[in-house]
């Protein structure tokens, strides 16, 4: 590996010995899936190199645990500055947004892989400024998760953008809000507050994707929204949803929304019914 005199695996225990405090050839095994008498023989071989040495515990005379020699960190760090330079080679001929992608595309990897870990938490951002492309990310995220999850047809696609015709042809940056919540994968939800008049404004474009609800994504989303209806002193905010999304219309019931209006709609591919929710501030 990397010109040098040791395996992948020989270079990986190096590397694990010499990164967890009380390290255990147990541990290896277990957390590198070994064999047992493959690395018995591998670190009889540090031994003689002198990259490891044991030392005994002082509470269980019974247990040794593995550490790096001096010769042993010198090694670890030149695998090290090696790894680096290739990476370094291999990344060097990229454009800089080339390498934002290989490094967020891997981030992501690494998320998905841990599952669970805390230790790789999806780092997500909430902007309000609104750049090129935005709409449209946004048109495809309702599109792709509202046919997903409700079986709406390309007519709720069409909707969608032509909420978005009306909507720009008022906008106003001094009234109109949003709310873009990003994180590596890109966009991964959003919601939008539009003034229809001096007391009057409509939440809008609430969604989203399925991975990151329950971590508090949405609900911070939808505080500041709200948030920033009070600040601009509207004294009523409206909502139109359907009887499918009852996670979020029990959201907006429990922040005080109550039902004003239903009607059923079968443009979109499904049976459903349009709901018309208000807020008075």
């Amino acid at each position: 590996m990397l010109d040098s005199e040791f395996s992948l695996s020989e270079a990986r225990v190096l590397f694990e010995i010499g990164s967890t405090e009380r390290c255990t050839a147990t541990m290896l095994i277990d957390r590198l899936r070994l064999d047992a008498g493959y690395l018995s023989r591998m670190l009889k071989r540090f031994a003689k190199l002198d990259l490891v040495h044991r030392e005994q515990s002082g509470e269980d005379g019974r247990l040794y645990y593995l550490c790096l020699s001096e010769n042993g960190k010198r090694t670890l760090a030149d695998l090290n500055r090696r790894s680096d330079e290739q990476i370094r080679l291999m990344m060097e001929p990229l454009a800089e947004q080339a390498r934002h992608r290989v490094t967020t595309h891997m981030t992501a990897i690494e998320r998905i892989l841990s599952g669970d870990d805390p230790q790789f938490p999806p780092e997500v951002r909430i902007r309000n400024e609104l750049r090129p492309g935005d709409v449209g990310s946004l048109i495809h995220l309702h599109g792709w998760l509202y046919a997903e999850e409700c079986g709406y047809n390309h007519a709720f696609e069409a909707y969608v953008c032509q909420t978005f015709v009306d909507f720009f042809r008022q906008y106003s940056p001094d009234k109109d809000r949003f709310w873009f919540a990003e994180s590596e994968e890109g966009m991964i939800g959003a919601i939008a507050i539009a003034g229809l008049s001096e007391s009057d404004a409509q939440l809008r474009w609430f969604i989203l994707r399925p991975e990151y609800r329950g971590a508090g994504y949405g609900k911070r989303l939808f505080q500041e929204a709200l948030r920033y209806c009070r600040e601009k002193g509207f004294r009523r905010v409206v909502l139109a949803t359907t009887d499918d999304q009852r996670t979020a219309i029990a959201m907006y019931t429990k922040a005080g929304f109550t039902k004003i209006g239903e009607h059923a709609n079968e443009a979109w591919g499904v049976r459903h019914r349009e709901e018309t929710y208000e807020l008075l501030l």
